[in-house]
């Protein structure tokens, strides 16, 4: 008899003794099943929400197309520049922004076939945009927009004559990315294609038309606020 009844609380003991153990890994893995839920769904700080204004300060280099078009029947050549650029962009919408790109002038030479180096000028390229933010759980956070430009050319130099370059109005395109350093600020890298063509006159007469159209890249550092 008291064999049985010590069997009886032997099994007994075992499964209390079970059942504690089963219970506390249940807690365990739901404590790590919520952990595990936080961390997915935290991301870095930094949101792009309605109402934020950021602002960027970088360097931009403008890499004109090959093949700038035939200029008094000579192909032209239009070589790269590279400036300080700058952005502003308000946030109308969680993660829908509309920013301005603005710069320093560009400076390029103009070259023709047989001809070489025949004159130069600068520009300014400003460029308004309609950008969307991918809402992403990491520190990269990319985007897209479009928008339109416009080049305004001065300063324009000659050894051929008097050169002008009329303004030019086009579509621009970019994608881009985020790195973000933390909550209010961040590395951007972009990539812009931009429609640039403008008529060229040489001693007031037309000589052709220039199609510039670059690819514009740039790094810039982003400040949030």
């Amino acid at each position: 008899m008291h064999v049985k009844e010590s069997l009886c609380y032997r099994a007994d003991k075992d499964r209390a003794i079970f059942e504690k153990a089963e219970n506390e890994m249940k807690t365990t893995v739901k404590a790590l099943l919520l952990t595990s839920a936080l961390v997915v769904v935290s991301g870095p700080v930094f949101a792009q929400s309605k109402g934020d204004w950021t602002v960027a300060v970088g360097i931009g280099n403008v890499n004109p197309k090959s093949n700038n078009g035939d200029l008094a029947g000579l192909d032209s050549d239009v070589d790269d520049s590279t400036r300080p650029i700058f952005t502003a962009e308000y946030f109308f919408a969680d993660n829908f922004g509309v920013e301005l790109l603005v710069s320093t002038p560009f400076d390029h030479d103009i070259s023709l076939d047989g001809l070489g180096n025949v004159g130069s000028t600068q520009h300014l390229p400003p460029t308004i945009s309609l950008n969307y933010h991918f809402p992403t759980q990491s520190q990269w956070k990319p985007y897209l927009g479009m928008g339109l430009n416009y080049t305004n050319f001065f300063e324009e130099e000659s050894s051929l004559g008097k050169l002008e370059l009329e303004s030019s109005f086009g579509y621009a395109f970019q994608a881009g990315v985020d790195y973000m350093l933390n909550d209010k600020s961040a590395l951007r890298f972009t990539a812009r294609y931009i429609d640039i063509d403008s008529d060229v006159y040489l001693n007031e007469a037309k000589i052709g038309t220039t199609n510039i159209d670059p690819v514009v890249l740039s790094a810039s550092y982003v400040f949030q606020f």
